[in-house]
């Protein structure tokens, strides 16, 4: 709790913190409109496949001509990691230029943070590792919801709980799965129209929409926290924040977790669509239980909410501001060489779903797409029938039929084995299976 303190005096020595920042959409955006309200902090290069479209979203969140004067657009990636820069944040979505991108930052000596959760599952613990070895920080991004989660499952254990469910919240009906692009919008209450003029991609905003962020999300959490993943994926139970230590306990107490220790997503809508009570579409939860019953007690005397044994209780934070709270990930990362999670095994995978019967001769379109889903699976699970990961799932061409929900496998794909991306996730299952 002394960042700020530090920031101050790093700023007073003139010494600012230094930031690049690859991918300056949303969450980029977020992110850039709190760098004027943050002195000490700056950030003196930008790269986007636009750099005009990066230049404009610096005036909208309300940077200063001055500010935009100073500061290099670009789209030459190798830039970001030259000089006196402390950090690279990595938020661009891609997997391929996520990867690319860490490793080059860890090569030039340069923390990373990395908004890029899609790669981070990808390849995450082998990027970490590389992280590790050479002296610099490999961080999940703070502002989002796994690096929050792994907060309260940090919190939890340093106090001496017992974490027994970790996770988030989200919309989810079950027909969600097989949504596409053409009809996402429906489901937010937008037009296309609407939606279009409002600068919103489908195709993103559909793969929250389909389980592929939160499986992804999931897989993020269970491979920096060490918790378990559903052997079956994810089950969305609906469950409002009043009810989390009731569902989200084993199924040998009453709940509905195979077992202790597992990530798990909360819908906000009952099964047939009405609203759940004291939802947490917008934030993220712990479950703990307590060591003995003084600890129970206690949980009683401080009117936590908690199943019928008194033993489970829940913490939680309703909202998460995305690219407004990255600074916390960027100031922990520079002035004290700490990650705000960060993966240290592997343990959740997501593999590509087929969305409706696929031929042969297809081309996949990857998250939030037309073709496929993400699920969640144990990354054990994955390794040993072959499944596609998501993230390479994406402008590969299909050579035999798959059906209707059934597994995209790498045996289905036409892959070239000498594709970068394909050779570290390849390396990547072989350091940490």
């Amino acid at each position: 709790m002394n960042l700020f303190h530090l920031l101050q005096a790093r700023h007073a020595a003139g010494k600012p913190v230094r930031v690049a920042l690859i991918g300056a959409g949303k969450f980029g955006s977020m992110f850039l409109s709190q760098v004027p309200h943050t002195p000490g902090l700056e950030v003196p290069i930008i790269v986007d496949l636009d750099p005009d479209r990066a230049r404009d979203a610096c005036r909208t969140v309300g940077w200063d001509a001055e500010r935009i004067a100073a500061t290099a657009f670009t789209r030459d990636a190798a830039r970001a990691t030259r000089g006196d820069i402390d950090a690279l944040v990595e938020a661009t979505g891609s997997p391929a230029a996520g990867i690319r991108h860490a490793r080059a930052a860890i090569a030039a000596g340069k923390h990373i943070v990395m908004v890029n959760v899609e790669a981070d599952v990808l390849a995450g613990p082998l990027l970490s590792e590389e992280a590790r070895k050479a002296g610099v920080v490999y961080s999940l991004a703070y502002g989002d919801q796994p690096a929050l989660t792994a907060e309260l499952v940090d919190w939890a254990r340093a106090t001496g709980f017992h974490v027994v469910a970790a996770g988030k919240g989200t919309k989810y009906l079950p027909a969600y799965h097989d949504v596409t692009p053409d009809g996402v919008w429906q489901h937010y209450g937008l037009t296309a129209g609407e939606a279009q003029s409002a600068g919103m991609n489908p195709q993103m905003f559909n793969s929250f929409l389909d389980g592929t962020k939160s499986a992804i999300e999931m897989a993020a959490i269970a491979n920096a926290t060490g918790l378990d993943v559903p052997t079956g994926g994810l089950a969305f139970p609906p469950c409002g924040v009043d009810d989390l230590p009731h569902v989200l306990r084993p199924r040998g107490r009453g709940g509905l977790l195979e077992k202790a220790g597992m990530v798990e997503v909360v819908s906000s809508l009952e099964r047939d669509g009405r609203p759940v009570f004291r939802d947490l579409r917008w934030g993220v939860y712990v479950v703990l239980e307590a060591p003995n019953e003084y600890a129970a007690d206690c949980f009683r005397q401080y009117g936590l909410k908690t199943d019928a044994s008194g033993r489970y209780a829940a913490m939680y934070k309703p909202y998460h501001l995305i690219g407004l709270e990255l600074n916390i990930s960027v100031l922990s990362a520079v002035l004290r060489g700490e990650p705000t999670g960060q993966p240290l095994s592997f343990r959740g995978d997501v593999a590509a779903v087929a969305k409706r019967d696929l031929r042969a001769g297809e081309v996949l379109d990857g998250e939030g797409g037309y073709t496929v889903w993400g699920k969640l699976m144990p990354a054990r699970a994955s390794l040993k029938v072959g499944a596609l990961p998501i993230g390479l799932a994406h402008r590969v061409k299909l050579n035999k039929a798959v059906a209707h929900g059934a597994l995209v496998c790498w045996s289905d794909v036409e892959i070239d084995a000498d594709d970068e991306t394909i050779r570290i996730r390849k390396a990547m299952e072989a350091a940490f299976a």
